[in-house]
């Protein structure tokens, strides 16, 4: 019998510590300040035998947390590509978890099976793919690769008379994957978990901006002609923002029978703003894509989108029947299109935050979220000891903090980077993060939070300029 005093009771005790960790979250600092030792001493309790009251539960649990948490939800948070949550899709996520629906199948959740069906349509729209898509709502974008480039496996493999569901990857033809130099590590995880290997990644040299050309890819086509080639593009560099010319490098591998799956991560979003949809002219024509919601769209962790021009090679190794399970002929059932079979509702959260910001709340998000990087970047690159290494074509910006020394090395001034970077981040004023670019260690600036304001530019800016006349004396 449900005790709804209980439930009550802890859930305003709740509302009451998040209301208060969202009021300070502009003054407190970024950084987390407890330390390991810290963390594990208060949370490393003896398991007891008897239970403890869950108002008692909540209470402790933030007690012990207490500094270990970093401030990335709010806007001064510049070091990896991470949103905040708008208001409407962190409450859905609330409700998401108190609703408790297993959103595998239209029978375990009628609503928010239709959730993700409308979720679906409105991404394709504001992102700017076919509307004849597939798609799926999964964990992030490492999971959305996995997705597309399974379904890319069962198209390339059938193409040559192998049933790879049945048969296996063991002795199927080799498939290559050609892609830019600048490949994330998610693609290589999605590989390896699908059997193909690291090894079929051809790593081909990128132009000044980053991006793959039609020459480079072209001879890569050519040599690799005589089994099932797989192409890979980039929509937003996670160091610069670089976009792969689409228009000329998706008919090309067209051309060559390539599947194009276009990783998005964060750049597909860029469809949704008049202002830079110009760079990714062309990318609907691609086979797949696969981009994140926890970035660009502000809803909570654990979101990532797939989507699939050929909705057959998309099902293929996902779908599933079985008699205890009860299929709707007239709905759709999740678990067909993504890799979860028990799974929670992450639709809810991108329904609300679209619903929340509308087609021009998210093309404002992102211009503004381009803005500000170019200011930091600017902003910084102008303080005497810095240099601006890239300025932001979008949200995605570099900067470095050479040694001062006339006989420093290229090993000072990356130690001299990091110094710096780690200064900031102690005085809790911003959070920025390194990256090793072109062999120059660089400090990267990523913003696509939604409470990112100009006054957290300034207060950036001058915490970096403060690490840097400590670094002076």
């Amino acid at each position: 019998m449900t005790d709804a005093s209980t439930y009550r009771a802890v859930l305003r005790r709740t509302l009451a510590h998040a209301e208060a960790y969202l009021a300070r979250l502009d003054q407190a600092t970024v950084a987390a300040t407890a330390t390991t030792r810290d963390l594990r001493e208060r949370l490393s309790r003896p398991l007891a035998g008897v239970g403890v009251d869950p108002v008692t539960v909540i209470d402790d649990l933030v007690a012990d947390t207490a500094h270990g948490i970093i401030g990335s939800a709010g806007g001064r948070f510049f070091a990896w590509v991470i949103g905040g949550a708008v208001p409407a899709a962190l409450a859905a996520d609330w409700l998401t978890a108190t609703w408790d629906q297993n959103a595998s199948l239209h029978a375990c959740g009628p609503a928010e099976a239709i959730i993700e069906e409308v979720c679906g349509a409105w991404l394709k729209d504001l992102l700017g793919l076919p509307a004849t898509a597939s798609f799926a709502l999964v964990t992030g974008c490492q999971m959305s690769h996995f997705t597309c480039l399974a379904a890319a496996r069962n198209r390339l493999l059938s193409s040559c008379g192998w049933d790879v569901e049945r048969q296996g990857i063991f002795s199927a033809p080799r498939i290559h994957i050609l892609t830019g130099d600048q490949v994330h590590g998610s693609i290589t995880r999605a590989v390896r978990l699908l059997g193909l290997g690291s090894e079929s990644l051809v790593e081909l040299p990128v132009d000044d901006e980053g991006r793959l050309t039609a020459p480079t890819l072209a001879r890569a086509l050519e040599r690799h002609a005589s089994g099932p080639t797989l192409v890979l593009l980039q929509a937003g560099d996670i160091n610069t923002g670089a976009f792969d010319p689409f228009a000329e490098l998706i008919p090309l591998a067209h051309q060559h029978g390539a599947w194009v799956h276009v990783d998005g991560a964060f750049g597909l979003w860029a469809n949704a703003s008049p202002r830079h949809r110009h760079l990714l002219r062309g990318v609907e024509t691609a086979d797949s894509w696969s981009t994140d919601g926890h970035k660009w769209l502000n809803v909570p962790y654990d979101c990532g989108y797939a989507f699939v021009a050929d909705p057959t090679a998309h099902a293929a190794p996902l779908a599933w029947r079985a008699s205890y399970l009860t299929h709707d002929a007239s709905a759709r059932d999740p678990f067909d299109w993504n890799p979860e079979w028990s799974r929670r509702g992450r639709g809810v959260a991108t329904y609300a935050a679209i619903r929340q910001l509308g087609r021009d709340g998210i093309a404002d998000l992102i211009d503004r979220s381009c803005r500000h990087a170019t200011e930091l970047a600017r902003g910084i690159g102008r303080l005497p000891g810095a240099e601006l290494v890239w300025e932001p074509r979008i949200n995605q910006g570099l900067v470095r903090f050479p040694d001062p020394r006339s006989h420093a090395t290229e090993e000072d001034h990356a130690r001299r980077t990091d110094e710096v970077i780690a200064k900031v981040v102690r005085t809790g004023e911003a959070f920025f993060g390194g990256t090793t670019w072109r062999g120059l260690r660089c400090m990267r600036i990523s913003v696509c939070n939604w409470q990112t304001s100009d006054a957290d530019v300034d207060r950036a800016v001058a915490a970096v300029r403060q690490a840097l006349e400590e670094g002076g004396r």
